[in-house]
């Protein structure tokens, strides 16, 4: 009769068998001749959302399955996470997201039903884009010294718009005023088009505005750029400089990224990461991003977790320091 520590052996090996045949299953079967679906937090028409169409076409053609783009916005892009986070780790679920809702959102909202770290894998970062400060031109400031001396000389005087607690214009701002030490009163807008309607109106002073939208507006005269939140100018309007010219270490960039649900085999997660290298490196994807004033920023998984880190890190100080609450 065999011992129990020789049936103990036959067990781990049993189930070590199971195991590796179940993770060899799902590699060999993925993606299994169903469509993959790639959740976008926010409603259809943001950039994120114009990304993620663009990749899922690019995917299709690259694995040889539908990659099919659904949006569920809601809670600053927690209700999208969420469902990811719930979702089979078969590499038929992912999420795509910018910086805000994997480096920030945590802060503000504790009961989103994940946690970053350990409910997700992440595939890769895609791509990245900037944010400008702008000013409405009759105030008659032409540069970010002349701000920081009005906002210190007139206190109160000032009013700067955003789309709400925890958006990326609002921590953007928020992260400016801190850094410069100067206080702005914050005006709130359902949108980040309203808020910058109020700012070519003149009821607001100043915003941190999305290239995108922005970039027209600076051409045409209607809002004035005093900086863009990237370490580097962007390359669609050289001739603003980057506000860490000013505020040595201020950094503000949305980086999009690529996640699946915590498990998923590592086959499919590098065969991901290889499909999203091939679009961002196709000439006429860069060009597609390029009018969307978005450009390719590719970081595998094993650069990036450390990357996703130091931006919780750094955007819970500053969400704490700056308190900014929902």
């Amino acid at each position: 009769m065999p011992s129990k520590a020789l049936l103990s052996r036959r067990a781990l090996v049993a189930g070590a068998a199971i195991i590796g045949a179940s993770t060899a299953s799902a590699q060999e079967s993925w993606p299994a001749g169903r469509p993959v679906s790639i959740i976008v937090s926010f409603a259809p028409g943001g950039s994120t959302d114009v990304v993620a169409r663009i990749l899922a076409q690019q995917l299709s053609q690259h694995i040889g399955t539908n990659f099919v783009v659904e949006n569920r916005p809601g809670a600053s892009g927690t209700i999208g996470m969420a469902s990811v986070a719930r979702a089979r780790p078969d590499g038929h679920t992912l999420v795509f997201s910018g910086g805000g809702t994997y480096s920030m959102v945590g802060h503000l909202y504790p009961r989103r039903g994940y946690d970053e770290e350990t409910s997700f894998d992440p595939i890769g970062a895609a791509t990245t884009s900037s944010i400008f400060m702008c000013v409405n031109p009759r105030l008659g400031i032409t540069d970010i010294p002349a701000f920081i001396a009005r906002a210190k000389a007139e206190p109160g005087r000032m009013s700067y718009g955003s789309s709400g607690a925890g958006g990326s214009a609002h921590v953007a701002t928020e992260l400016f005023l801190g850094d410069a030490g100067i206080e702005v009163e914050s005006v709130t807008y359902r949108g980040g088009a309203p808020a910058l309607q109020a700012l070519v109106a003149g009821e607001v002073q100043m915003a941190f505005v999305e290239a995108v939208s922005a970039l027209p507006l600076i051409r045409s005269g209607e809002i004035r750029a005093l900086g863009v939140s990237s370490t580097e100018r962007n390359p669609l309007a050289p001739e603003i400089p980057a506000i860490g010219e000013f505020l040595p270490g201020y950094e503000c960039t949305t980086i999009t990224a690529l996640f699946a649900p915590a498990g998923t085999p590592e086959p499919i997660l590098k065969r991901l990461y290889q499909g999203l290298v091939a679009a961002m490196n196709r000439p006429e994807v860069v060009a597609q991003l390029r009018t969307g004033a978005v450009f390719p920023k590719l970081m595998p998984a094993e650069e990036f977790r450390p990357y996703l880190a130091a931006e919780r890190r750094k955007w819970g100080e500053v969400i704490r320091a700056r308190n900014i609450r929902v």
